[in-house]
């Protein structure tokens, strides 16, 4: 099995030493003579037999893609690929009338995003198995899945933002989810922010949003903004235990750097971890010491009750200055370009990862309060103090590899930190902050999970690998290869590779807990009885078609094998054509779908026990047919129906039926 190294960038210097370094730094490299196999022990370690359960849920980013995709642990076996920012014609997310809400922004209707965090909500610091929040990184955004449904339920565009790459991660109780920006922008009035982009200093800032998310409806809300120097921000976790109150952010491009990043944002030695007290933050705000600033932006919320989104639009968010509110955020220099950013379960240790850098540093709670207790600092940074390197770090993991992009924890005192450069996890002791394990993966690992590793309740037993390569590891498809995820056991005191598998999209992060917390939410169907939906028709007798105007609307209802009604006339050139498709059947995992020939849209997907519409504008004259596209039942084939298109002028009446007929007659 070859190894790669891929580095882009060939005039980098940075790039270049760290190409340098994997082949001389003893123990950098894992050893090549690694056995690419899983044994026959390991993989009876990731069978889930036929008809049984995994015992984990692993929720990945699709990057790229935009969605959220969910495997099962350890199986590998892919269970779901949820519709978030992207609009997804299988379902119909982003096509039905009902969904078209949730995608809206001040942009207009954007049906595409970059996702790269999943963040799962927590109680008292541990994962519940109530929502799983994810970032769109592009627009930006943040969403709400409902680990009931499985189903987007609110999408937030956050203001004054170009960028949330570090979010949405999440207080100890769900209180907040956090946005920070990648990209620092000039911000206020259009004459503010009409500005060269060479005054970056001078203008450009960034902000971290604080959101809130309804414990009853899971509607996010922005609560509050904290305004920051002009710097990237990265990743992000709170604080716990000791530390609990408290965010710790990674921060690259000190340098503020505008323009070839890859070399003029690498100069410095060190970047930042920022530290933000989010409790003080609360205080102000609720104290009224901020300010109302301009910030436009679009609350999208699924009802689950109506079956509709819902949008709603706000002009205004709370900001507050960490110039003029002193205590709120404080910089801890971190070595080099940071990526990581990552806290222990005790809360005590806060672990950077600079991507450039060959070592890891490992900041101590205590020390930080007693630094800024001391006011133990080297200067500042944009108006923001920086607190002296020795007097906050424990201490640094010395030469544990090249790259270091992010680590967890398991509950036995152990770290495990993916390195990008030399392909490989490194296990190391948060006592002794030295390597005691080290694997390869196959090849250039991003994030890495273990299941409720970032929490105070790690349940270990899998670190599970994000890679962002795979070289010779699946049969080819053409010049771009599927990317992967890794399964390593870490029951034992060496790391195991146990399965690889193919995933969707670009996994970047991922987060997993076990089923026994997600299982007894589930929603199996819909009671058709509690349908608010205004155009629902609960019984046959109810279904009718309607006209106002040029826009007409049909009531059908679907049920094991036929629609009503299932031949409709009257229809015009010019009409606009809603089909309101209301799913009798009360059985779990019984959809129907529903599909018109040469649509411009989607299908539709109808959970039992919902309504969702299709809008249609017939563009040709003639009898059309639409069908289920969702296999039902033996008759299937036979589930379909008949649409009558006449010319604009014609006195056809409108009608809807379904009937039996002789088929002797």
């Amino acid at each position: 099995m070859k190894r790669s190294i891929i580095i882009t960038g060939g005039t980098l210097g940075a790039a270049a030493g760290l190409f340098m370094l994997v082949n001389t730094l003893p123990g950098c490299r894992p050893s090549t003579n690694v056995q690419s196999a899983v044994t026959g022990d390991a993989a009876n370690k990731a069978y889930v037999k036929p008809g049984a359960y995994d015992e984990f849920y692993n929720f990945v980013s699709g990057g790229f893609s935009g969605q959220l995709s969910v495997y099962g642990i350890p199986s590998g076996r892919m269970l779901r690929n949820i519709p978030v920012f992207s609009v997804n014609p299988e379902s119909g997310w982003g096509f039905s009338e009902e969904t078209k809400p949730m995608l809206m922004t001040t942009h207009g209707f954007i049906p595409w995003d970059d996702s790269h965090h999943p963040e799962l909500s927590q109680t008292d610091g541990v994962p519940d198995g109530k929502w799983c929040f994810i970032n769109g990184n592009n627009t930006p955004r943040i969403a709400l899945v409902d680990l009931g449904t499985f189903r987007t339920k609110s999408i937030i565009e956050i203001p004054n933002s170009a960028g949330n790459h570090s979010s949405p991660f999440t207080t100890g109780n769900s209180e907040y989810v956090v946005a920070g920006t990648r990209f620092s922008i000039p911000m206020g009035t259009d004459e503010q922010r009409d500005v060269s982009i060479d005054s970056y200093r001078e203008n450009f800032k960034g902000t971290v949003s604080f959101i809130h998310p309804d414990p009853a409806t899971g509607k996010l809300d922005i609560a509050f903004q904290v305004i920051t120097p002009g710097v990237n921000f990265d990743l992000s976790h709170a604080g716990k235990g000791p530390s609990e109150g408290w965010f710790f952010f990674s921060c690259y491009n000190s340098e503020q750097a505008y323009s070839l990043l890859e070399v003029n944002a690498s100069q410095k030695d060190k970047d930042f971890v920022m530290a933000l007290n989010w409790k003080k933050a609360e205080e102000y705000a609720k104290a009224g010491k901020g300010r109302m600033v301009p910030g436009k932006h679009y609350m999208n919320w699924y009802d689950d009750a109506k079956h509709t989104g819902i949008s709603e639009v706000r002009n205004e968010v709370l900001q507050l200055d960490p110039r003029e509110l002193k205590d709120l955020i404080y910089f801890m220099p971190c070595p080099k370009s940071p990526h990581g950013c990552d806290v222990d379960p005790t809360g005590q240790y806060i672990v950077g990862s600079g991507k450039l850098a060959a070592l890891i540093p490992v900041f101590q709670f205590s020390k930080i309060q007693e630094a800024i207790a001391k006011n133990d600092v080297e200067g500042d940074f944009m108006g923001i103090p920086v607190l002296k390197y020795a007097s906050v770090i424990k201490g640094e993991v010395k030469k544990p590899g090249l790259g270091p992009l992010h680590t967890e924890f398991d509950a036995n005192g152990f770290a495990y930190t993916s390195f990008f450069v030399s392909s490989e996890i490194v296990k190391w002791s948060l006592e002794t902050l030295e390597p005691v394990d080290r694997v390869p993966t196959y090849y250039s690992i991003g994030h890495l999970c273990v299941p409720g590793g970032d929490s105070k309740k790690p349940w270990g037993k899998y670190v599970i690998a994000y890679n962002k390569i795979t070289k010779d590891r699946y049969l080819p498809t053409g010049p771009e290869l599927a990317q992967s995820a890794q399964l390593f056991s870490i029951d034992g005191p060496k790391m195991e590779l146990l399965l690889d598998f193919p995933t969707i999209g670009e996994p970047h992060y991922a987060q997993a807990l076990p089923a026994e917390l997600v299982k007894p939410r589930e929603v199996k169907f819909f009671k058709i009885e509690e349908n608010q939906h205004p155009y629902a028709a609960k019984g046959e007798k109810e279904a009718k078609v309607v006209r106002e105007g040029n826009k007409v609307h049909v009531y059908m209802t679907t049920i094991r094998s036929h629609f009503t009604p299932d031949n409709i006339e009257g229809i015009k050139l010019g009409d606009e054509v809603y089909f309101h498709v209301t799913n009798f059947e009360q059985d779990w995992d019984v959809p129907h779908g529903f599909a018109i020939k040469g649509a411009a849209t989607a299908e539709l997907l109808v959970m039992p026990g919902e309504t969702q519409t299709m809008k249609w504008i017939p563009d040709q004259i003639g009898v059309t047919p639409m069908y289920c596209t969702d296999f039902c039942s033996a008759l299937h084939q036979e589930m379909q129906g008949y649409i009558r298109v006449s010319p604009a002028n014609s006195k056809v009446e409108l009608k809807g039926v379904t009937k039996s007929y002789d088929a002797g007659s």
